[in-house]
């Protein structure tokens, strides 16, 4: 039985507050066009205009509805039971039932043998179904730092197939940024998400999809909670730096981000997999630049109430220097 995994998003007190000064969108053929303007972490005034399809806004994550355990059951037998019509079982039989809303299997024959095989390649089946499933409409298990186990949205999925419809931004944010290296990269990106009005996450652990935001449907609606804005600033990053490993990081009610640079003296860090990690907020609305957290990020961190998950490079651009 999948507990529930109850939180809700920090909101980060800062003496800093971040503010968007204006955002608009209009359409533009197939494309919409979108500006948006803000005060970063120096208080100076940035702006940046993009264009995004309306294919990345309308039909990328079409499949991402909000996780139903007994709608994503019934889906799954439903793969199984196709296979074993092409694929019967031999020497035994599968029935399907349905027991106090929840789906069971049960392998029947006349031979234990039989019955022992069959019901091996019927649970191989199942995990292979499982896995699909969740692969397609981007849902992973997720097991917290007090070993609850819940489903949530897989981030990392979700970041990977949306930064082919965020490369334009790679020349547009390189442009504005006027020393390329990874830490100017980064905070210009932070300052960016920081400023976007911020919503609260519903559940992580089992309502896994209720008011998570895909980056593009982020960008449009122009609001996110944390896990979506952790995922638009991943995407962002792996956008502008192909290359950059990075780490994304839950704690309870909150989640950010971490960056594989050297860390500079006092930075909160995390070591996971043998690599460091230089962490960051991007939720806002307070404006923490790279290596900064809030107090009760902090604290998470260095009592071990977290759970890391490695978001390693897969491209073959070189990163801007360090």
């Amino acid at each position: 039985m999948i507990k529930i995994i109850l939180c809700f998003c920090l909101l980060l007190p800062c003496s800093l507050t971040a503010k968007q000064l204006s955002f608009t969108k209009r359409a533009q053929d197939e494309l919409y066009l979108f500006n948006y303007q803000w005060l970063d972490h120096q208080k100076a005034q940035q702006e940046i205009s993009f264009n995004l399809s309306k294919a990345a806004l309308f039909e990328r994550f079409r499949l991402l509805k909000i996780y139903k355990s007994e709608f994503a059951q019934k889906s799954i037998l439903r793969a199984v039971k196709k296979q074993l019509r092409q694929t019967p079982l031999e020497g035994a039989q599968a029935f399907f039932q349905q027991q106090n809303g929840k789906m069971t299997i049960q392998v029947k024959g006349l031979e234990e043998a039989n019955v022992n095989r069959a019901y091996q390649e019927v649970k191989r089946l199942e995990q292979q179904e499982t896995t699909k499933y969740f692969k397609e409409n981007y849902y992973q298990p997720f097991t917290n730092h007090d070993n609850q186990l819940g489903i949530k949205v897989n981030h990392i999925d979700v970041a990977n197939n949306s930064v082919a419809d965020f490369k334009s931004l790679k020349g547009i944010i390189l442009e504005k940024v006027s020393i390329q290296n990874i830490r100017k990269v980064t905070n210009y990106v932070l300052s960016f998400v920081q400023t976007i009005p911020y919503s609260t996450l519903e559940s992580r652990g089992t309502s896994s999809g209720s008011g998570f935001n895909p980056p593009a449907k982020l960008i449009w609606e122009n609001q996110g909670d944390c896990d979506s804005k952790m995922t638009l600033t991943a995407t962002l990053l792996r956008a502008l730096m192909p290359r950059i490993d990075m780490a994304m990081v839950y704690i309870d009610e909150h989640a950010f981000i971490g960056i594989a640079v050297p860390a500079q003296s006092g930075e909160m860090t995390v070591r996971f997999q043998g690599i460091e990690y230089v962490l960051a907020e991007p939720t806002g609305p307070a404006l923490y630049p790279l290596g900064v957290l809030a107090p009760e990020s902090e604290l998470a961190i260095n009592q071990g109430r977290y759970v890391v998950q490695a978001y390693h490079s897969d491209g073959t651009i070189e990163a801007p220097e360090q």
